[in-house]
């Protein structure tokens, strides 16, 4: 013990070591109820708007739920029954497969035109930040305005992309209302409202990479398509896996655009499972909660399935 420290030990009050120790007694209790205090807000929202939708979207799907039973609340227990419903009807393929196609080409093609156009927005050239600014603009719009204007665009009679293949001799193409062309107008229209997200993400991502690194690849004579899959592309891994999540995610879930430009017709043509789902909850007069639970259950582990998997991938990048 030093002389300062047998001084103050000297000079301190009677009961100063037990009040000390004390206090060490109470710390760890204190701070974890501080800890609790800061993670309630946070827990209590996961469980009001996480756990109980989920929990409640189970309990949905294997009951029998009419509108009156879930007004009564005597919901009779089916078990399973409605997920065979769901998997033997002559939708389910149809649904399906439209919703790989919707998702898959979406997904490409935002992808793509995001990172071409990060790349190109890179360079910082004049006016390049009021360009980036107004290709924010789709993402920005709310989505019944942008399904309606694209719906009034590809209109049969009077949309102007009619109008304009017209003057070029092309015959009236209907968008909206044939098998053929139903799900590649909504899909295109669901890609022009992704596109600035991978935009914004992608190009933050670029921010990231060194300019040095290009300026090495120049010296050692590179040009740019060399430096773009040999730095730009690797480098951007991590940000492009999870942005191609968000994006399936996301696209997976699309109802508002679909259903505001062809309400999945016709027939069955541009029916999706979040369609499909909205439509046997919602879109008839005669709602059926049990199947839309069960076909919504099915979009939760799809997402799950791919949400794991990207974090295996990443722990195998990690471990490399």
């Amino acid at each position: 013990m030093t002389t300062t420290e047998a001084v103050a030990a000297a000079v301190a009050p009677p009961g100063t070591d037990r009040a000390r120790a004390a206090r060490r007694r109470r710390g760890p209790a204190a701070s974890q109820w501080t800890a609790l205090g800061f993670a309630a807000p946070l827990l209590a929202y996961l469980i009001l708007f996480y756990a109980y939708p989920l929990l409640r979207n189970i309990d949905l799907s294997v009951h029998d739920y009419t509108i009156r039973a879930f007004v009564q609340g005597n919901a009779e227990f089916v078990g399973f029954d409605k997920y065979v419903e769901v998997f033997t009807s002559s939708a389910f393929p149809t649904a399906l497969w439209n919703t790989a196609v919707f998702t898959v080409v979406s997904i490409v093609f935002q992808y793509a035109i995001g990172l071409a156009l990060a790349v190109f927005f890179r360079s910082g050239f004049r006016l390049s930040g009021l360009l980036r600014a107004m290709f924010l603009v789709p993402w920005l719009l709310p989505l019944i305005v942008s399904a309606s204007t694209w719906a009034w665009m590809l209109n049969s009679e009077n949309g102007i992309v009619n109008s304009v293949l017209g003057a070029f001799g092309v015959e009236q193409i209907n968008w909206l209302t044939s098998p053929d062309t139903a799900l590649l107008s909504v899909t295109i229209a669901n890609i022009w409202l992704g596109v600035p997200f991978n935009l914004v993400i992608l190009y933050s991502g670029l921010q990231n990479i060194p300019g040095e690194v290009y300026e090495a690849a120049s010296l050692d004579g590179a040009g740019p398509w060399k430096q773009f899959w040999s730095i730009t592309f690797p480098l951007l891994r991590p940000v492009s896996a999870i942005t191609i999540l968000l994006g399936l995610i996301y696209t997976l879930k699309v109802v508002d655009v679909i259903w505001i430009m062809t309400t999945g017709g016709p027939g069955n043509a541009s029916t999706t499972l979040a369609i499909w789902s909205y439509r046997e909850a919602f879109g008839t007069g005669q709602p059926d909660f049990s199947p839309a639970a069960a076909v919504g259950n099915l979009l939760i582990l799809i997402a799950l399935v791919f949400g794991f998997l990207h974090l295996q991938l990443q722990r195998r990048q990690e471990d490399s």
